[in-house]
């Protein structure tokens, strides 16, 4: 993994220690972090680049890539860092025991993650979703506090 994105995660999950995960989390973030902002575009590029390079979202074939990029630590403030490449697809449901943050960044103009542009979206603890892109390709970073998650057929 580059330092460069690490130390641009570290800025968000810094900024995030101590907060609830709770769906108001999403305008707090969006105020902190403004999609147009420079931390949430510099992060979004160090996105692209390293899914371009093969580094990131590594992990399964088109229209669904993921990976793990860190796992939950002090450096993170306890969150893992997955990231997902979709172009119109539903993922696999899942839910969230202590919530998720995500950070979406549309390669496309038209693609929507769950619905939602570019920016920040939480899903509180306990809840639960199919992932869903439509209307081109996105990345979406998600943080997971202690690095939870539950996949329904596991």
């Amino acid at each position: 993994m580059h330092s460069d994105f690490q130390a641009q995660l570290a800025t968000i999950t810094t900024w995030l220690d101590g907060r609830a995960v709770e769906p108001g989390l999403a305008e707090a973030l969006s105020e902190h972090f403004p999609p147009a902002g420079p931390e949430f575009q510099a992060l979004a590029l160090a996105c692209q680049r390293g899914v371009q390079e093969g580094w990131l979202a590594s992990r399964g074939e088109p229209p669904l890539r993921w990976g793990r990029v860190i796992k939950p630590g002090p450096a993170t403030h306890g969150f893992s860092v997955d990231i997902v490449l979709m172009t119109e697809v539903v993922g696999p449901h899942h839910a969230h025991p202590l919530g998720e943050i995500d950070m979406i960044v549309p390669l496309d103009p038209d693609a929507r993650f769950d619905g939602a542009a570019a920016g920040w979206m939480v899903y509180g603890p306990g809840s639960a979703h199919s992932p869903t892109v439509t209307g081109g390709s996105a990345i979406v970073l998600y943080l997971l506090p202690a690095g939870e998650i539950e996949f329904a057929n596991a």
